[in-house]
């Protein structure tokens, strides 16, 4: 992987993102209730405390230890505990579906609507992050099955709606003044009325 994901304001943590897929997958899944930047920071501060970001040793820590090295100090979330439960369950998932390698995850689809159902089932991805994901690989990895755009839903279109849409200072600029507007709209980030 080499790609061209702007998220983090660190080069070191950006590469890791464009380079490794289980620390793209990792942020992706942290990417919920705290700023984006401290989501994708989070898998460099776990390959810098574990050694390593390999998806099956840390599916073969006890989930116990794995969720300790998510709750030190300056913790990888705002509910580090509870995210470092469904890191380790999907690291067990890229484990034994995948030969421990998120990249396998989408190294063989052949088709938007697979990609979108094989992220669909990792812990901790719903729809609309599902419908993020599959958007951050094609814009930022390379990775563009057939369909990809109906996979990814309104999240596929040139809007500056989300991580998937950031790959320089400027996009991110653009996503993060898109976010505010549509939040003082009352709006979420499918351009839906957000209800109360």
């Amino acid at each position: 992987m080499t790609g061209t994901l702007y998220i983090t304001g660190d080069a070191e943590a950006d590469g890791l993102l464009n380079a490794d897929g289980t620390a793209l997958l990792i942020g992706m899944l942290l990417d919920q209730q705290v700023p984006m930047e401290w989501a994708f920071i989070a898998p460099r501060t776990l390959r810098d405390r574990l050694g390593h970001l390999d998806a099956s040793k840390i599916a073969a820590m006890s989930e116990d230890d794995f969720v300790a090295v998510c709750v030190q100090k300056p913790a990888i979330h705002r509910f580090p505990g509870s995210m470092g439960k469904r890191i380790h369950a999907m690291c067990a998932v890229l484990d034994q579906q995948y030969e421990g390698r998120a990249e396998n995850l989408w190294a063989d689809v052949v088709g938007g609507t697979e990609l979108s159902s094989r992220v669909r089932a990792l812990p901790g991805f719903g729809e609309e992050k599902t419908k993020i994901f599959v958007a951050l690989l094609a814009k930022t990895q390379g990775v563009t099955p057939a369909g990809w755009q109906q996979a990814a839903g309104m999240f596929g279109d040139d809007t500056p709606r989300s991580v998937a849409d950031s790959s320089d200072p400027d996009t991110l600029t653009k996503v993060r003044d898109w976010k505010r507007a549509q939040k003082a709209a009352k709006r979420d980030k499918q351009d839906r009325p957000i209800t109360p």
